[in-house]
Protein backbone atom coordinates (compact mmCIF):
# COMPACT_ATOMS: atom_id res chain seq x y z
CA UNK A 1 0.00 0.00 0.00
CA UNK A 2 1.40 3.48 -1.07
CA UNK A 3 0.70 6.37 1.34
CA UNK A 4 -0.42 9.18 -0.41
CA UNK A 5 -2.50 12.75 0.36
CA UNK A 6 -4.13 12.96 -2.47
CA UNK A 7 -8.07 13.64 -2.31
CA UNK A 8 -10.73 12.61 -4.32
CA UNK A 9 -11.30 15.90 -5.45
CA UNK A 10 -7.64 16.51 -6.45
CA UNK A 11 -7.49 13.56 -8.26
CA UNK A 12 -10.70 14.12 -10.60
CA UNK A 13 -8.92 17.70 -11.14
CA UNK A 14 -6.28 16.49 -12.25
CA UNK A 15 -7.58 14.43 -15.04
CA UNK A 16 -9.71 16.95 -15.94
CA UNK A 17 -13.01 15.89 -14.65
CA UNK A 18 -15.74 17.81 -13.69
CA UNK A 19 -16.66 16.65 -10.16
CA UNK A 20 -19.90 18.99 -9.90
CA UNK A 21 -21.20 17.42 -13.05
CA UNK A 22 -20.93 13.97 -12.11
CA UNK A 23 -24.26 12.00 -11.28
CA UNK A 24 -24.20 9.72 -8.25
CA UNK A 25 -23.70 6.82 -9.80
CA UNK A 26 -20.69 7.97 -11.30
CA UNK A 27 -19.70 9.42 -8.04
CA UNK A 28 -20.14 6.57 -6.54
CA UNK A 29 -18.09 4.14 -9.41
CA UNK A 30 -14.92 6.64 -8.75
CA UNK A 31 -15.31 6.84 -5.31
CA UNK A 32 -14.75 3.16 -5.71
CA UNK A 33 -12.02 3.72 -7.88
CA UNK A 34 -10.43 6.50 -6.14
CA UNK A 35 -10.22 3.49 -2.99
CA UNK A 36 -8.91 0.50 -4.71
CA UNK A 37 -6.00 3.08 -6.31
CA UNK A 38 -5.04 4.51 -2.77
CA UNK A 39 -4.79 0.70 -1.24
CA UNK A 40 -2.86 -1.08 -4.20
CA UNK A 41 -0.65 1.72 -5.49
CA UNK A 42 0.09 2.15 -8.79
CA UNK A 43 2.00 -0.41 -9.98
CA UNK A 44 1.26 -2.66 -13.66
CA UNK A 45 -1.58 -5.34 -12.49
CA UNK A 46 -3.21 -2.83 -10.70
CA UNK A 47 -3.44 0.04 -12.94
CA UNK A 48 -4.69 -2.48 -15.81
CA UNK A 49 -7.18 -4.38 -13.72
CA UNK A 50 -8.52 -0.73 -12.95
CA UNK A 51 -8.38 0.23 -16.08
CA UNK A 52 -10.66 -2.51 -17.46
CA UNK A 53 -12.83 -2.01 -14.85
CA UNK A 54 -13.73 1.51 -15.89
CA UNK A 55 -13.54 0.51 -19.48
CA UNK A 56 -16.50 -1.66 -18.84
CA UNK A 57 -18.36 -0.08 -15.94
CA UNK A 58 -21.06 1.91 -18.55
CA UNK A 59 -19.75 5.10 -16.44
CA UNK A 60 -21.07 7.41 -19.38
CA UNK A 61 -17.47 8.95 -18.85
CA UNK A 62 -15.11 9.15 -21.78
CA UNK A 63 -12.13 7.04 -22.36
CA UNK A 64 -10.02 9.92 -22.72
CA UNK A 65 -11.41 11.11 -19.15
CA UNK A 66 -11.03 7.22 -17.65
CA UNK A 67 -7.12 7.24 -18.91
CA UNK A 68 -6.31 9.76 -17.69
CA UNK A 69 -7.68 8.91 -14.02
CA UNK A 70 -5.84 6.09 -14.71
CA UNK A 71 -2.82 7.55 -15.98
CA UNK A 72 -2.88 6.03 -18.99
CA UNK A 73 -2.74 7.02 -22.96
CA UNK A 74 -5.87 7.19 -24.59
CA UNK A 75 -4.50 4.79 -27.28
CA UNK A 76 -3.48 2.27 -24.71
CA UNK A 77 -6.90 2.61 -22.84
CA UNK A 78 -8.85 2.00 -26.41
CA UNK A 79 -7.24 -0.80 -27.15
CA UNK A 80 -8.32 -2.51 -24.16
CA UNK A 81 -11.74 -1.08 -24.25
CA UNK A 82 -12.40 -4.40 -26.42
CA UNK A 83 -10.30 -6.77 -24.08
CA UNK A 84 -12.03 -9.69 -22.39
CA UNK A 85 -11.23 -10.20 -18.76
CA UNK A 86 -9.02 -12.74 -19.39
CA UNK A 87 -7.07 -11.43 -22.30
CA UNK A 88 -6.80 -7.97 -19.85
CA UNK A 89 -4.90 -10.48 -17.56
CA UNK A 90 -2.91 -12.43 -20.01
CA UNK A 91 -1.66 -8.83 -21.25
CA UNK A 92 -0.51 -8.27 -18.05
CA UNK A 93 1.12 -11.13 -17.39
CA UNK A 94 3.39 -10.99 -20.75
CA UNK A 95 4.06 -7.66 -19.64
CA UNK A 96 5.59 -8.44 -16.29
CA UNK A 97 7.01 -11.12 -17.55
CA UNK A 98 9.27 -8.89 -20.39
CA UNK A 99 7.81 -10.80 -23.16
CA UNK A 100 7.04 -8.30 -25.78
CA UNK A 101 4.04 -7.62 -27.37
CA UNK A 102 1.48 -5.12 -29.24
CA UNK A 103 2.78 -3.66 -32.54
CA UNK A 104 4.48 -0.12 -33.76
CA UNK A 105 1.88 1.62 -36.02
CA UNK A 106 2.72 4.34 -38.17
CA UNK A 107 1.16 7.15 -36.41
CA UNK A 108 3.62 6.39 -33.45
CA UNK A 109 6.30 7.83 -36.08
CA UNK A 110 5.14 11.48 -34.84
CA UNK A 111 5.69 11.08 -31.13
CA UNK A 112 9.19 9.22 -31.57
CA UNK A 113 10.75 11.56 -33.71
CA UNK A 114 9.90 14.22 -31.60
CA UNK A 115 11.63 12.53 -28.82
CA UNK A 116 14.68 11.55 -30.74
CA UNK A 117 15.57 14.86 -31.89
CA UNK A 118 14.29 16.34 -28.10
CA UNK A 119 16.62 14.05 -26.65
CA UNK A 120 20.27 13.52 -28.68
CA UNK A 121 22.08 11.14 -25.65
CA UNK A 122 18.70 9.05 -25.84
CA UNK A 123 19.86 5.11 -25.41
CA UNK A 124 17.81 2.79 -27.29
CA UNK A 125 16.25 1.54 -23.92
CA UNK A 126 15.55 5.04 -23.39
CA UNK A 127 13.26 5.15 -26.55
CA UNK A 128 11.71 1.37 -25.90
CA UNK A 129 10.60 3.13 -21.96
CA UNK A 130 9.19 6.01 -23.93
CA UNK A 131 7.17 3.80 -25.93
CA UNK A 132 5.76 1.78 -23.49
CA UNK A 133 5.06 4.34 -21.45
CA UNK A 134 3.60 6.61 -24.24
CA UNK A 135 1.73 3.83 -26.05
CA UNK A 136 1.15 0.95 -23.62
CA UNK A 137 3.23 -1.45 -26.00
CA UNK A 138 6.82 -3.49 -25.54
CA UNK A 139 8.86 -4.75 -28.89
CA UNK A 140 11.70 -6.24 -29.03
CA UNK A 141 15.28 -3.89 -30.40
CA UNK A 142 15.12 -5.41 -33.33
CA UNK A 143 11.55 -4.88 -34.10
CA UNK A 144 12.06 -0.97 -33.14
CA UNK A 145 15.15 -1.07 -35.29
CA UNK A 146 13.24 -2.42 -38.73
CA UNK A 147 10.31 0.18 -37.59
CA UNK A 148 12.76 3.12 -37.31
CA UNK A 149 14.49 1.91 -41.09
CA UNK A 150 11.26 1.39 -42.47
CA UNK A 151 9.94 5.26 -41.64
CA UNK A 152 13.23 6.79 -42.43
CA UNK A 153 13.75 7.30 -38.66
CA UNK A 154 17.54 5.68 -38.45
CA UNK A 155 18.50 8.54 -40.35
CA UNK A 156 17.23 11.45 -38.05
CA UNK A 157 20.74 12.35 -35.91
CA UNK A 158 19.54 11.26 -32.26
CA UNK A 159 19.04 7.84 -33.69
CA UNK A 160 23.06 7.81 -34.25
CA UNK A 161 23.78 8.03 -30.53
CA UNK A 162 21.19 4.83 -30.28
CA UNK A 163 23.69 1.87 -29.65
CA UNK A 164 23.12 -0.97 -32.16
CA UNK A 165 23.03 -4.28 -31.16
CA UNK A 166 25.05 -6.64 -32.72
CA UNK A 167 22.72 -8.28 -34.89
CA UNK A 168 20.87 -4.89 -36.29
CA UNK A 169 25.20 -4.14 -37.08
CA UNK A 170 25.67 -6.98 -38.46
CA UNK A 171 21.88 -6.50 -40.49
CA UNK A 172 22.91 -2.66 -41.67
CA UNK A 173 25.00 -2.74 -45.32
CA UNK A 174 28.20 -1.33 -44.43
CA UNK A 175 29.85 0.70 -46.92
CA UNK A 176 31.16 -0.89 -50.17
CA UNK A 177 35.03 -0.81 -50.24
CA UNK A 178 36.68 -0.09 -53.67
CA UNK A 179 39.31 -2.72 -55.16
CA UNK A 180 43.17 -2.05 -55.13
CA UNK A 181 43.82 -1.27 -58.82
CA UNK A 182 46.24 -4.08 -60.06
CA UNK A 183 50.42 -4.13 -59.33
CA UNK A 184 52.99 -5.38 -62.02
CA UNK A 185 54.53 -8.27 -60.45
CA UNK A 186 58.13 -6.39 -59.74
CA UNK A 187 61.15 -7.94 -62.01
CA UNK A 188 63.74 -10.29 -60.37
CA UNK A 189 67.09 -9.20 -59.30
CA UNK A 190 69.54 -7.80 -60.98
CA UNK A 191 67.48 -8.23 -64.38
CA UNK A 192 68.90 -5.92 -67.12
CA UNK A 193 65.17 -5.44 -68.51
CA UNK A 194 66.72 -6.74 -71.71
CA UNK A 195 66.98 -9.90 -73.36
CA UNK A 196 69.47 -12.53 -72.07
CA UNK A 197 69.04 -15.13 -75.06
CA UNK A 198 71.53 -14.77 -78.08
CA UNK A 199 69.50 -13.44 -81.01
CA UNK A 200 69.53 -16.03 -83.82
CA UNK A 201 72.42 -14.62 -86.05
Amino acid sequence: MTATTETFSTWLAQARVPEHRLTPDQRGVLHAAFHFRQAQGHDAYSTRLLTHFLLHADTGLKVAQLARLVGVSRPTASRQQGMSSKQAVQQAHHRLDGRPYGKLLPRYAGPIIEFLLGRPQATRADLLAFIDRTFGVRVSRIALYKFLKKFGLDAVPAAAAVPATPREAAARPGPTAAAPPPTAAPAPPFSPGARSTRAPS
